[in-house]
């Protein structure tokens, strides 16, 4: 019995240890599922984490004291890997914001730059990474990045504005100097910041060339430059405009904008130099748009003022027109030969002041039209008129500006200059461009025409006001002999062409004697006689053939002699009165002597021959005949 007792006690001992040892094994259980979820839940933050970089690691099978736990896992050394190549990037950084904060001129442009370019590779690393881990060192780095790119933005400016300060133009332009440039070792900085820049816009597209941070600091600060250095020019191109004389035809050089144009070649070209050593081929032409945008701006302005000059005088500053078109159209071929930019920006800018020029042809000629038409008076002595010479010198200075003429001619197509100039600017009416004109030949036929139009209209108002047919021949006559010297005396005399069909001169020439010598063809008319030839033999004459006057008068009857006797008071009187009234007119050297010509070859032979046959009629008693045949050939002569 004890002993049964005893193995039963034995059992009950051991069954309780065998609970004791499930108890312990179930605290083991849980804390083990415990550390599972625990497990389970850092390898999902970790994966998640991790991202990209670790989705294709292996799986790998933890344990706890010996006991499997099942999860999927990542592989442990790429993991360790992927965390140094998370740290590494972020090696020195204290060091590289440390350089980048203390601006390029604590350690030099090219280790600031050296800096700048580790930040950036760093950043290029950890944004491979795309670990959101790592996005506040990102954003630190952008950060640093961009406060370096701003101070050698900043850097850029200051030392552009160091060699930025504007100049007198006229120093180098009367001196023939080259304008300035920026200094070489500037010029290597600055192209140098301009490359670090500019090549990080093109890593990261930040912004086009076009729109470089470098190229807008350049084009803001050399761009005021220009502008502030042409600012005198350009005033001194509007006030040259004024004159002593408003009236006066405007001559050549005497405005301002021919120095103003040659200002901006100069320093354009300098600007040109610096750009083309500062940015990259493919931006030099937006970088000098953009820079000289602002001067060109303000040269546009001043042609548009000096427009609305020349249209407020066109018939004496028309001329200026002509001269802008043909400074301008050469700045614009140079500059575009030198550079390749800037062509259309200059020919819009001279746009306003070509059309004032084609519009200038036209107008010049109503004016004649409009202000002989209004003059209530000429000359009674048949002077010629002031305003004749100030046509001949319009079309005088025209022969300045060859090219200019050619081209607006050739747009306005020959002849149509005679169309009324407010018609110029309908569409109906525009003429086509006339690409085969020959400048010379179309400067010719406008010459004509004006002179045309200058001698029609006078024509027309001395018939109004003059009235006597001689002196409106005397002067005709006379402004002709002003429009032919003036004509002689200039290059007007080497572009016309006599034989163009436009040449009416010598028509008006013609005209204008044979209008004054109408009124010397009454005193020969008293001259005329008449011979019968059925009344007997003729008058007998001498050997000589000499008429005997005295066999003539005997062979008169009374009333013949009568007849003769009234013809010689008549003509010495009329011949008295057109001698005291022909020197009494005002007449030009060369219409004197043309028209005593004239005269002398249409009244001395009728003269010498009535004399001839009748001079015996008072028996040189001169009663009736007042001058003999040397007297009259000597007050002919006089009359010159």
């Amino acid at each position: 019995m004890p002993a049964r007792n005893a193995a039963f006690a034995e059992e009950s001992a051991e069954v309780e240890v065998l609970f004791a040892e499930g108890e312990r094994w179930g605290g083991i259980s849980k804390r083990i599922k415990s550390s599972l979820d625990k497990l389970n839940s850092s390898g999902d933050v970790m994966r998640e984490a991790a991202g990209p970089g670790l989705s294709s690691a292996a799986s790998f099978t933890p344990t706890y004291e010996g006991i499997v736990v099942n999860t999927s896992g990542v592989d442990i050394d790429k993991l360790l890997a992927a965390c140094e190549k998370i740290r590494k990037p972020l090696e020195g950084k204290s060091n590289e914001e440390s350089i980048i904060r203390g601006g390029p001129a604590s350690v030099g442009l090219q280790s600031y730059q050296a800096s700048l370019k580790r930040v950036e590779n760093s950043l290029s690393q950890l944004t491979v990474t795309k670990l959101r881990v790592n996005q506040e060192a990102v954003n630190e780095l952008k950060g640093l990045i961009g406060l370096g790119k701003s101070q050698l933005q900043e850097l850029f400016r200051s030392t552009l504005e160091g060699d930025s300060q504007r100049v007198e133009p006229l120093h180098y332009i009367t001196k023939q100097l080259p304008f300035p440039t920026i200094p070489q070792d500037k010029v290597s900085d600055l192209g140098s910041i301009d490359s670090f820049i500019s090549s990080f816009s093109a890593r990261t597209g930040s912004y086009s060339q076009r729109e470089s941070p470098t190229m807008q600091v350049y084009a803001d600060v050399r761009g005021a430059y220009l502008f502030g250095s042409l600012q005198n020019l350009a005033t001194a191109s509007v006030s040259t405009l004024k004159k002593k004389n408003p009236n006066e035809v405007y001559r050549q050089g005497t405005s301002g904008i021919g120095t103003y144009a040659s200002g901006i070649e100069g320093i354009f070209l300098a600007e040109f130099s610096n750009i083309s050593a500062i940015f990259n081929r493919d931006a030099w032409a937006s970088a000098f748009e953009s820079t000289t945008r602002k001067a060109l701006a303000e040269f546009a302005k001043t042609l548009r003022e000096i427009n609305m000059h020349i249209k407020s005088n066109i018939t004496t500053d028309c001329f200026l027109s002509y001269e802008i078109m043909e400074i301008v159209g050469g700045l614009a071929f140079r500059l575009d030969g030198t550079t390749g930019q800037l062509k259309q920006q200059l020919t819009d800018a001279i746009r306003p002041i070509r059309e004032t020029a084609k519009s200038s042809l036209p107008e010049l000629l109503e004016d004649i039209r409009r202000r002989v038409g209004s003059m209530q008076l000429l000359p009674t002595d048949g002077a010629a008129i002031p305003f004749t010479t100030e046509v001949m010198t319009r079309l005088q200075v025209l022969t300045l500006y060859p090219q200019p003429l050619s081209s607006i001619m050739a747009s306005l197509g020959d002849g149509n200059w005679n169309s009324p100039s407010g018609s110029m600017g309908s569409s109906s009416s525009l003429p086509t461009l006339d690409v085969g004109a020959d400048g010379d030949k179309l400067l010719t036929h406008y010459t004509y025409d004006t002179i045309d139009t200058l001698l029609t209209s006078l024509d027309g108002r001395a018939r109004t006001l003059l009235k006597a047919r001689s002196l409106i021949g005397v002067f005709l006559a006379n402004n002709i002999a002003i429009i032919d010297r003036m004509i002689r005396s200039s290059d007007l005399s080497s572009i016309l062409d006599p034989k163009h069909p436009s040449n009416k001169l010598d028509l008006w020439r013609k005209r204008g004697a044979a209008a004054y010598l109408d009124s010397w063809r009454e005193p020969c008319a008293a001259l005329m006689d008449v011979q019968y030839t059925n009344r007997g033999a003729r008058p007998p004459s001498g050997n000589s053939g000499v008429i005997d006057s005295t066999a003539v008068i005997k062979g008169l009857s009374g009333k013949d002699k009568d007849s003769i006797k009234e013809k010689f008071k008549s003509f010495n009187t009329r011949f008295d009165e057109l001698t005291a009234r022909h020197r009494d007119l005002a007449m030009e050297r060369e219409v004197k002597g043309v028209m005593a010509g004239e005269i002398q070859r249409m009244v001395e032979p009728m003269y010498a021959r009535f004399w001839d046959r009748y001079h015996e009629i008072d028996k040189g008693k001169g009663k009736y005949v007042k001058y003999d045949k040397g007297s009259m050939a000597a007050q002919l002569s006089n009359l010159g």
